[in-house]
């Protein structure tokens, strides 16, 4: 067989058309390789839209409210969008917490745990070795003190917070409550944020230092814009203070400037998170 027979040339033209098939069909996967897949168009733009859907948002706690009944006045002529945690079984609990929901301030139950140093404890309060009927029933009664209580945070409790088992009895009556919790941190070896969170309690943590762990008006101040600082750079901060005038008098020159540098003042229930939110 010759070259020019038309048997060869035959073959020749059904090789030429197999290679061009077979090029343009890897020409074809190559575009499909470098085709951007619609998740990495879009979860980036999604995730950047996330994130600026609101301003950088600070919850403000005010514990021990009930323990001094002359600044309760002047609580109330800050801004309600502030938290105020008040303290259970003091002869005004009920009282300041009714009126503080009708005026439109989130309330929580400041529950009295038992310290390291068990410094000025309250009459009644949480302690390790309690049996769970007795950490329910004492639960229960605090929080009947404290009307439209939303939340709990916990009053002194370095050794309690730091209790897995006294946690582990407290977080479910959280739960089957609908409260959120909040953990004050009152030492590095809390486990009850931790506890709350696998035991699918709404919860959230204090993530900047106290206000006033310093009661004058220049530290307090330096404190709450390092809340504020704090809150830009992570798009959130948990802040608590206490009903000190120097405290009082800050907060209420500084809180009304919130919204026009951009910091939106919410309620601390605004700023929990259910298990696995996080």
């Amino acid at each position: 067989m010759n070259d020019g027979s038309p048997v060869l040339r035959r073959i020749q033209v059904s090789v030429l058309v197999l290679l061009g098939s077979v090029l343009l069909a890897a020409l074809a996967g190559c575009d499909k390789l470098k085709q951007p897949t619609v998740s990495s168009l879009t979860e980036p733009h999604a995730a950047n839209v996330s994130s600026l859907a609101h301003h950088p948002r600070l919850a403000v706690i005010l514990d021990d409210v009930g323990g001094d009944d002359s600044a309760v006045q002047e609580i109330f002529s800050l801004s309600n969008r502030i938290t105020l945690s008040i303290l259970p079984n003091h002869p005004r609990s009920v009282e300041l917490a009714e009126e503080a929901h009708a005026r439109g301030f989130e309330v929580m139950l400041h529950l009295p745990m038992e310290s390291e140093a068990n410094e000025s404890p309250e009459s009644e309060e949480l302690r390790t070795g309690m049996s769970a009927a007795e950490v329910a029933r004492l639960f229960g009664a605090m929080l009947g003190t404290v009307p439209h209580a939303a939340g709990v945070n916990n009053h002194q409790g370095s050794r309690a917070t730091s209790d897995q088992r006294l946690m582990e009895i407290l977080m479910p009556l959280l739960h089957e409550r609908g409260l959120f919790f909040i953990d004050s941190r009152t030492t590095a070896a809390t486990l009850a944020y931790l506890t709350a969170e696998r035991d699918g309690v709404p919860s959230g943590f204090r993530n900047v230092p106290f206000l006033d762990d310093v009661q004058q008006q220049g530290a307090i101040r330096q404190e709450l814009e390092r809340a504020i600082h704090a809150a830009r750079e992570k798009g959130e901060a948990i802040v608590i203070g206490h009903p000190h005038p120097d405290t009082l008098h800050v907060l209420r020159q500084m809180l009304p400037q919130l919204s026009a540098s951009g910091i939106e003042l919410v309620h601390a229930s605004a700023l929990v998170h259910a298990s696995g939110n996080r």
